[in-house]
């Protein structure tokens, strides 16, 4: 028999360590790991390299500064290049999704180097009765913005597709609907994304901090309180407790905000906890500019510290970017730090990062970053065992990875919509140089070689 293609002699890493197998590959599906060389139309020279499951990214803002249909061709191409196999969009989208969604879906699966899925945001109250539709067309996420009311409010909707016109809309999600969501998504099976920000207590330090004439990420972390994001932690936790609804935190970058968890882990409810690359590498004090501002904000280099250990110690599930596909002309708008954008690029340098900064410096294992990066995420969101781990009848979501190639980042390199990225200039030892997605490699050597559209959507059941 022959088969499709084959990887040798690659460091294969695995849930239980690191093994030297070859991988065989047949009609997308890993059919087998092993020493033998069985006959194959496609040999790939794996020597030297680290073979790890594709990186599936949990938390993609893209289809907002652009429209989808051009923003999944570069967002997924220099998902590519980073090693992502799978990423998930989270989707806002102003009105139903009912009469939306739909074609939405028909621009991205014309669009996508590299599978994806969707996290569905609700933003008004009249969207909450339309969780089953989306449940059903396979979207079994669901995203609150506990961050966004009052003074807080302003929020860009993902554009129509074929349209590119940005949507700006106030929303204000309230306890009411924190409820409603939280226990419809329970009923439905469906877990549900937490932005852990109380908007009311974000807008007086806002206000607070504008009277007062201060400015610089500094002030914009002081601005945004971590007492607002233990306060939306623990609103959340009870009402989810009550209902068994599972909960899922993202962009967790504070020590305060883990130790609320925690806490709240300990009452009882089924809680995951989300990271981003730049809570493990970026701090207040360290940044010049407004480039690194994001919502929560960066906090300080205790904090950074903090998270690593949290990491390390197995109390992060996983780790997504938060990348936001924008460009330095909306990004930059003023003078001050209230004048940016919060959001900034980030899918194509979270392998690279977490190689140099992680596993080259011995903060954790290649087992753990795989766990942290495919696998944990593949469980939590339905797609385990078909995504997130490199095993026989497997998709064949390989990213192959130089331990030693050393390059600097830059924009030119990553080649998506934005043209810029907080990492300008980072030298970074350890890069992905070779992404397959079900068998057919998509990226090589910093170039996309694959398609857009052959990416697929991926259809999540409910949890069980």
């Amino acid at each position: 028999m022959t088969f499709d293609n084959i990887i040798l002699n690659s460091h294969v890493v695995l849930p239980s360590g690191i093994v030297d197998k070859n991988i065989v590959i047949d009609e997308g599906k890993i059919v087998g790991l092993t020493n033998d060389i069985p006959q194959c139309d496609t040999k790939i020279d794996g020597r030297g390299l680290v073979a790890l499951p594709g990186v599936i990214d949990p938390h993609v803002h893209y289809g907002v500064y652009s429209p989808i249909e051009q923003a999944a061709v570069t967002e997924s191409r220099v998902a590519a290049v980073g090693g992502v196999t799978t990423m998930m969009r989270m989707l806002r989208l102003s009105g139903s999704y009912k009469r939306n969604l739909d074609l939405h879906l028909e621009e991205s699966a014309r669009s996508h180097y590299i599978d994806y899925t969707i996290h569905a945001s609700i933003l008004q109250e009249s969207q909450i009765d339309e969780m089953e539709f989306c449940a059903k067309k396979g979207i079994t996420s669901f995203k609150l913005y506990m961050n966004l009311g009052d003074e807080v409010g302003h929020v860009y909707m993902d554009m129509k597709p074929r349209q590119n016109l940005l949507i700006e809309e106030k929303v204000e999600v309230n306890t009411k609907i924190v409820e409603r969501v939280i226990n419809n998504a329970s009923l439905l099976g469906c877990t549900v994304l937490i932005h852990a920000e109380d908007y009311q207590m974000c807008s007086c330090g806002i206000r607070e901090a504008k009277t007062k004439n201060k400015n610089g990420l500094g002030a914009w972390s002081e601005s945004r309180p971590v007492e607002s994001e233990v306060k939306s932690i623990t609103t959340a936790s009870q009402i989810a407790k009550k209902t068994g609804c599972k909960l899922y935190f993202v962009h967790i970058g504070s020590h305060v905000a883990m130790d609320a968890i925690s806490k709240e882990k300990k009452n009882g409810t089924t809680i995951f906890v989300e990271t981003c690359p730049h809570y493990l590498t970026l701090s207040y004090e360290s940044q010049q500019g407004y480039l690194a501002k994001v919502m929560p904000p960066i906090r300080s280099s205790k904090d950074t510290a903090r998270i690593w250990q949290e990491v390390q110690n197995g109390n992060v599930d996983t780790i997504g970017t938060d990348h936001v596909a924008n460009r330095l002309d909306l990004k930059l708008g003023g003078d001050t730090v209230w004048d940016a954008l919060a959001g900034f690029p980030g899918i194509g340098t979270m392998m690279p990062i977490l190689l140099s900064e992680g596993v080259n410096k011995d903060r954790i294992t290649l087992p753990q970053l795989s766990n942290l990066t495919s696998l944990n995420t593949a469980k939590i969101f339905g797609m385990y065992p078909k995504k997130g781990i490199l095993q026989k009848g497997s998709d064949a979501d390989i990213v192959l990875v130089d331990m030693k190639a050393e390059k600097k980042v830059s924009t030119e390199l990553l080649n998506g919509y934005s043209d810029y990225t907080v990492y300008d200039g980072w030298s970074l030892k350890g890069w992905p140089v070779k992404t397959l997605v079900r068998g057919s490699v998509v990226a090589e050597d910093f170039k996309v070689v694959g398609k857009p559209g052959y990416g697929k959507f991926i259809q999540r059941p409910v949890s069980t």
